[in-house]
């Protein structure tokens, strides 16, 4: 089992959602966050005065899957995210040991379904 944790652009998500139905993976949750990496920010300026937004907006997708889901989804996300642009977001992999599912108290593959 993995959990996938993927930045995006916001005005990308609906295309990723579309995307990733179209592979069968249909449970995310998804979170507004804040962020910098290599955009740097932007300047602005409001009533004459200047200053530099560093923190921009992004869309976090959090994804469990089981491993013959792994490829697919990030290749999914990959191709619905993309604009060949500084900021079009990452993706992280990381091993999840464990999933309960609580209300039939199902654990592992079953529980990520």
């Amino acid at each position: 089992m993995k959990l996938i944790i993927a930045y995006i652009q916001p005005h990308k998500l609906e295309d990723v959602k579309k995307a990733l139905a179209q592979a069968d993976v249909a449970k995310m949750s998804v979170t507004n966050s804040l962020g910098c990496g290599a955009q740097m920010g932007f300047e602005e300026s409001y009533r004459g005065i200047k200053f530099e937004v560093n923190l921009l907006k992004k869309v976090r997708l959090e994804i469990a899957v089981n491993e013959d889901f792994l490829d697919k989804t990030i290749n999914m996300i990959i191709s619905a995210a993309r604009t060949g642009e500084i900021g079009d977001g990452k993706i992280f992999v990381l091993d999840l040991t464990d999933c309960i599912r609580i209300r039939t108290g199902d654990h592992g593959n079953e529980a990520i379904g």
